[in-house]
């Protein structure tokens, strides 16, 4: 926590109390899958976006189905980073750390800053639950928490405590440690409990119970904070308001955001009818099971047997005149490759969403990575280009969206969307966007028969007609066999191939031209050093780079959304600089891109441990790379 002080304030019991004002806080809670601590989280989200907090949050779920309970592996946490500053990231280091067992304690305790505070539930110690976080001794008896501030309190029996009156059995009392936790933390932090109170009641709305167990366990949290049974040395917090731009917000996900500007993308084109084909997959699935309650505004949704299927769907659906969008992770894009090439032979509009995970292969399931970026720029047969964009944040998710709808339907084209599994699951707040105030980009479907023929191509853009099948005089062949490079006939011609081989690339290539030029998102446009990220990396990098400057580090900050073709302009900006640094979590996809594209001695950042950056990291590449011209 930074930029504290003390002040004496009346807590909400009317008793007085010193709380320390924090302008922001890092908080994660942790514990076994089943505990409910994406509940929680998203809850005390909730409550600090209703505060007039700025925030930034990341959920970290098990890859197994059903972990043994009370093992390491089956630990789920969530991660709020919120205060009154320009929160660009999660946070590097916890200020608070809730731990429901020993397994949640082992696994986190590693990203709690010295003297922060942890919260544990010292009835969940046993013998058993320590044996199988393969703890040899006690932590809460040696000295493995000194360095830290240590709230020690049976939760469990705390919670069973609060819904005595209710005749719960034992197992059904202890399903809502989560909200007696969530209860504490509420007022820890000086929030309200009103809302998330509001939203039990909706939630178990016909099972009563359930919902008077939640609220009263939630309700003894709080209370057990306001009667200052705390221990005295630990204060509460309160936090300060963020500085926001007016007007109406929402708190979403970059699965959200992603959604809502598929739709608003869908709308702006004038087209009717968006078909989202798509197979199940983590962490891309959420995409479907949002756009499947969006039929209303023009969204059919299929979920296919296969990824290959589900590429075909959509590829059939453009091909009949309406938007296809396909989504999946690495593994199932790998299973969709023939036919996405298929979609560039024939030169149709599809949109491609790939939640990049860890990988190869199955790989790590839940945990973000940056590594597919060679697979969408590259990863087909023979040359067959596509666009590619990345979204930063997960509200950037929205305008991404739209722009690959814009890109792919101007261009008839396959475009790829570039998330990732922190970008699909992290949430921040959205300022809702006027949508008059948004640029349409309507379709232009080929209806005149008049000299018609399916690949006579646009003198700038080099895009063929979009022609609906039953429209009239125009008839064609389509497929993915070479056609001429006129009538769309099946065509063997080694002359013929060369020319549609260069005029699908030089369609890719002219997108240049209709995308804005690259600019400095921090610091100057030209100087000794240049922090180039895409992706998610964003917050990470930003902030890194605005302490660097702070420090009197002369350093900028690049991002990039276009990656394939990159912005005309980006080579000239970059050969302004000295030096270009280039993290990313994989081992080094856009550095190769940049050295190869542009032949500068840019030097890679790379990191492939399932999480994204931590600020300080880059910081430190900042000013090993400025004193000694190379990374660490």
């Amino acid at each position: 926590m930074t930029d504290q002080h003390s002040t004496m304030k009346t807590d909400r019991s009317g008793g007085p109390a010193i709380r320390e004002v924090r302008d922001s806080v890092v908080v994660r809670f942790a514990g076994d899958s089943g505990d409910g601590m994406q509940l929680a989280g998203t809850q005390f989200t909730m409550e600090n976006a209703l505060a007039g907090s700025d925030l930034a949050t990341f959920p970290d779920y098990p890859a197994e189905i059903r972990a043994p309970a009370g093992t390491t592996y089956g630990v789920s946490s969530f991660q709020i980073h919120f205060g009154g500053v320009d929160v660009k990231t999660a946070g590097d280091e916890l200020d608070v750390l809730v731990a429901l067992n020993p397994a949640a304690l082992k696994v986190n305790l590693r990203d709690l800053r010295i003297g922060g505070t942890v919260v544990v539930d010292s009835g969940a110690f046993t013998a058993r639950n320590l044996a199988k976080a393969e703890y040899d001794q006690d932590p809460l008896e040696d000295m493995t928490l000194a360095p830290y501030q240590v709230i020690q309190l049976d939760i469990g029996q705390l919670t069973r405590n609060a819904v005595e009156h209710l005749g719960l059995s034992s197992r059904d009392a202890l399903r809502s440690r989560n909200m007696w936790a969530l209860g504490l933390l509420l007022w820890m932090f000086d929030r309200d409990k009103q809302a998330t109170v509001d939203w039990l009641r909706a939630k178990f709305k016909g099972t009563e119970g359930a919902a008077d167990a939640a609220v009263a366990t939630l309700s003894a949290g709080h209370a057990f904070g306001e009667t200052v049974e705390m221990p005295t040395r630990i204060p509460g917090y309160t936090v300060s308001r963020a500085e926001l731009e007016p007007g109406l917000y929402r708190t979403v996900s970059g699965t959200d955001a992603l959604a809502w500007g598929l739709v608003s993308g869908l709308k702006s084109s004038g087209i009717s009818r968006m078909v989202f084909a798509s197979y199940p997959i983590t962490p891309a699935s959420p995409l479907l099971h949002l756009l499947a309650r969006m039929k209303e505004l023009g969204v059919v949704t299929f979920q296919a047997e296969d990824e290959i299927a589900a590429a075909c769907a959509a590829i059939g659906a453009s091909y009949a005149g309406s938007l296809g969008v396909t989504s999946s992770s690495g593994p199932g894009i790998a299973l969709k490759t023939e036919a996405i090439g298929l979609a560039v032979a024939t030169e149709l509009p599809l949109v491609v969403v790939n939640s990049q995970r860890g990988g190869p292969s199955t790989g790590l399931p839940t945990k973000t990575e940056q590594a597919d970026l060679f697979q969408a720029v590259y990863g087909r047969n023979s040359d067959a280009p596509v666009a590619v964009i990345a979204p930063s944040t997960p509200a950037d998710c929205f305008h991404v969206g739209r722009e690959a709808i814009r890109l792919a339907t101007r261009y008839m084209t396959p475009v790829f969307v570039l998330t990732d599994a922190y970008l699909a699951s992290a949430a921040e707040p959205w300022l809702i966007p006027d949508l008059d105030t948004l640029d349409d980009f309507p379709v232009d479907l080929r209806v005149d028969p008049d000299g018609f023929q399916p690949y006579a191509r646009d003198e700038d853009t080099l895009v063929r007609p979009w022609a609906v099948p039953g429209t009239p005089g125009l008839e064609h062949r389509i497929g993915g066999i070479e056609r001429d490079a006129a009538t769309g006939n099946i065509s063997y011609d080694p002359d013929n191939h060369h020319e549609m081989t260069r005029l699908r690339a030089q369609k890719i290539s002219g997108i240049a031209d209709d995308i804005p030029e690259q600019g400095v998102e921090l610091g100057p446009a030209e100087g000794p050093l240049a922090v180039v990220g895409w992706g998610s990396t964003y917050g990470s990098l930003f902030k890194a780079v605005e302490r660097s400057r702070e420090k009197g580090l002369d350093v900028s900050h690049i991002h990039l959304r276009h990656l394939c073709p990159f912005p005309r302009n980006l080579g000239d900006l970059l050969g302004r600089f000295e030096r270009v640094l280039v993290p990313e979590l994989n081992t080094g996809q856009l550095l190769a891109m940049l050295r190869s594209t542009y032949l500068i001695p840019a030097e890679g950042l790379n990191r492939v441990a399932g999480r994204p950056f931590r600020i300080a990291d880059i910081e430190a590449a900042i000013v090993h790379l400025l004193d000694t011209g190379r990374t660490p």
